[in-house]
């Protein structure tokens, strides 16, 4: 039964950022076959199955009307949040069932845009939003956020009220200004979304940066003389880190014979009181901002689904280089060159290249599959499938392991 469950849809996922910059969700987006009728309920009960109380909080996405309706109609209390999409209470068959719903205490959230606010009535359903800006509300906005930092400096300036309403969810944020508005200003509950590009752009003068926590984890279990798969995996957790150290245990100020290809070699070639040493050198410089936090979580967390695509029968040697793969694939962004110049300068396998720079090779299924689970075409997942005869239930359980293994820290 479960395996006609999750082999009978298409599961996508977004991260949601809370205003401490760290995770506070999972939105699932779930997309059934309009041609083969999916067994709500059991989809529902095996989602709470795999969640544990440690595991990120869930928004359900169903992103076809049938299974929207199924879920409304099907869902026990206590099921995670469900979103509704604003246009589609002019349904009356989901309108009837939101009503309901909301009678059985199922949890809703609204999906639209600002602009569009439903009806006091069937507003009051919901137990939030997930509201996305349209360019008049994004630009009053910022005309609202640059007239309350000039009052704040004590200079003439008219204030104007902000479209933004506290306590909210806000998907789709263009700019690192918007970002700051929503989530400090107006306490919103969670970004869906996080504009990455915005931020690296407005970065971009200043050099690549390993996260500052990061180093000082390290640092502590070498101090506690934990055991080398501690180490790697809390250098694992930033790209930029693990390739800066790469980068020098393969230079000529080690002197070494032979190539380091991964970071366990590198521990043991390189001995506890040099890595230290070396961490600490990187500490002055090492990066103390917030927005680039869920920038570093994003390439683990795509690492790690990268890892568990392509787990199956192969060995713990192996993972990690396919874990690499997914880590480093974003590199290039990060520190602002071509990702194959980047990658040429540390002796990798050829096979983390030819997945992350030429798209091919044993690993290009795996991390292209992780890639287009970030996003929000369905079609492109299912095709994807298909094309590399990676079963869907086989992909859909690998993402929810993933996922449920998260943590969130509470209140973040």
């Amino acid at each position: 039964m479960v395996q006609s469950v999750l082999g009978s849809l298409v599961l996508a996922y977004r991260p949601l950022w809370g205003r401490a910059r760290t995770l506070a969700g999972i939105e699932l987006k779930v997309q059934s076959d309009a041609l083969a009728p999916v067994d709500t309920p059991h989809l529902l009960r095996t989602l709470i199955e795999l969640w544990t109380a440690s595991s990120p909080p869930l928004l359900l996405a169903p992103q076809n009307r049938q299974l929207l309706c199924d879920m409304l109609e099907h869902a026990p209390r206590g099921t995670p949040w469900i979103s509704v999409p604003g246009e589609w209470l002019d349904d009356s068959a989901i309108h009837e069932r939101v009503t309901a719903a909301h009678k059985r205490g199922l949890r809703l959230v609204w999906r639209g845009e600002l602009s569009r606010l439903p009806e006091p009535g069937i507003a009051a359903c919901f137990e939030n939003s997930l509201l996305s800006l349209g360019a008049e509300d994004a630009a009053a906005a910022l005309q609202a956020q640059s007239g309350a930092r000039a009052a704040a400096k004590n200079e003439k300036h008219a204030p104007t009220a902000s479209p933004v309403i506290d306590g909210q969810m806000y998907e789709n944020l263009p700019s690192r200004a918007l970002l700051a508005h929503c989530l400090d200003e107006h306490k919103a509950l969670a970004i869906a979304g996080w504009p990455v590009d915005d931020i690296l752009y407005s970065l971009r003068h200043q050099p690549a940066a390993p996260s500052h926590h990061i180093i000082l984890r390290l640092m502590k279990a070498i101090d506690a003389d934990q055991s080398l798969e501690t180490f790697e995996d809390i250098l694992s957790e930033d790209p930029v880190l693990a390739y800066r150290f790469m980068v020098y245990t393969n230079s000529a100020a080690l002197g070494l014979r032979t190539g380091v290809d991964s970071l366990r070699r590198g521990f043991v070639m390189m001995g506890y009181g040099s890595l230290k040493r070396w961490l600490s050198d990187q500490l002055p410089h090492a990066s103390i901002e917030p927005d680039m936090e869920p920038v570093r979580a994003g390439a683990v967390l795509r690492a790690r689904l990268t890892d568990h695509l392509l787990e199956a029968g192969i060995q713990n040697e192996l993972r990690r280089e396919v874990y690499l793969c997914g880590l480093f694939h974003g590199l290039g962004d990060l520190l602002g060159e071509p990702l194959g110049n980047a990658l040429h300068r540390i002796p990798l396998s050829e096979r983390i290249y030819d997945a992350a720079v030429l798209h091919t090779g044993p690993y290009a299924p795996a991390l292209e599959m992780a890639l287009a689970l970030e996003g929000d075409d369905c079609a492109a997942i299912r095709e994807l499938s298909e094309t590399y005869e990676m079963g869907l239930e086989d992909v859909n359980r690998a993402l929810l392991r993933v996922l449920s293994s998260l943590e969130v820290v509470r209140g973040s």
